[in-house]
C-alpha cells in the first residue's frame, strides 16, 4: 500500500520542495496551503504522517495540531520558523512527534520522516493494549522498547517496569512500597535507596533522550507519579 503524506505549508516553494523530496523517496503526497484546507483533507482520508507548519492562514498550526490529536494517531512533524523554546515544548506537549526549525536541511527532514514512519508502523502492528504513549514518550510492552520522539532509550528491566507502571496510571501517586512490590515482586522492606537510584537513572535517561518535561515527579513523603 502507498504511504500517504500530507504537507501543510503555505509557502509554495517550500511545499513543492518537501513534496518533491518525498515523492523521490516513493511516498504519495498532498499539498495543503492553509489550516482549513488541511482539515478538509484530514477528514476525507487517512494519512500516514503530516508535515505541519505553524504559521498558516485560515487556521493556525497550533490549533490544527490539537484538532488532529483529538481523533488521529499518525505522526505529526512540525516544520516551523518559530524557534522559541516554549513554542517547541508546547507543540510536543500538544501531540507533535518531532520539531524541525526553518531553515532546514532537506536530508534531515527526509531522515526524520523515515524514522517516524518506521516507528509508527512498528507500533501500529502491536496490539493497542501493549502500546503506551504520553506526549513524546512511547512504550511497546511486547518488544520492551522505549522511545522519546525518534530516539530509542535503553533501559534496564527494572527501569522499564517502573516506567510502565507509572505511565499506565498517569497522575496516580504510587508509594515507594507500591513501586517496589509491583516491580520487584517481593515484600517492601524500607529499601528506599534501591528505588531512589532506579528512579534517578530512569529520569536521567529520559531527559538525556530529549523529553520536554521531567515527567516522573517526586511526591515528597509519599512516592512518585507520572505527570502529563
Amino acid at each position: 500500500m502507498p504511504i500517504n503524506i500530507l504537507v501543510v505549508e503555505d509557502d509554495e516553494d517550500i511545499n513543492r520542495l518537501l513534496c518533491d523530496m518525498l515523492k523521490e523517496n516513493g511516498y504519495e503526497t498532498k499539498s495543503a496551503y492553509s489550516g482549513t484546507e488541511a482539515l478538509i483533507y484530514l477528514e476525507q482520508m487517512e494519512w500516514d504522517i503530516v508535515l505541519l507548519d505553524l504559521m498558516l492562514p485560515g487556521m493556525a498550526g497550533e490549533e490544527l495540531l490539537k484538532k488532529i490529536r483529538t481523533t488521529k494517531k499518525m505522526p505529526i512533524l512540525i516544520i516551523s520558523a518559530k524557534e522559541e523554546q516554549n513554542v517547541k515544548i508546547n507543540a510536543l506537549r500538544n501531540g507533535a512527534d518531532d520539531f524541525i526549525a526553518k531553515p532546514f536541511d532537506i536530508e534531515e527532514v527526509s531522515a526524520r520522516v523515515d524514522s517516524q514512519l518506521r516507528r509508527y508502523k512498528e507500533f501500529s502492528l502491536a496490539p493497542v493494549e501493549n502500546i503506551i504513549r504520553h506526549n513524546e514518550i512511547y512504550i511497546n510492552k511486547d518488544t520492551r522498547e522505549t522511545f522519546v520522539k525518534d530516539t530509542k532509550v535503553v533501559l534496564t528491566n527494572r527501569e522499564f517496569d517502573i516506567l510502565v507502571l507509572l505511565m499506565s496510571h498517569p497522575k496516580k501517586v504510587f508509594s515507594k512500597a507500591n513501586v517496589f512490590e509491583s516491580v520487584w515482586g517481593i515484600e517492601y522492606l524500607c529499601d528506599d535507596n534501591t528505588i531512589t537510584v532506579h528512579i534517578s537513572n530512569l529520569r536521567n535517561k529520559l531527559i538525556k533522550a530529549g523529553t520536554s518535561n521531567d515527567y516522573i515527579q517526586t511526591v515528597w513523603g509519599i512516592g512518585y507519579k507520572f505527570d502529563i
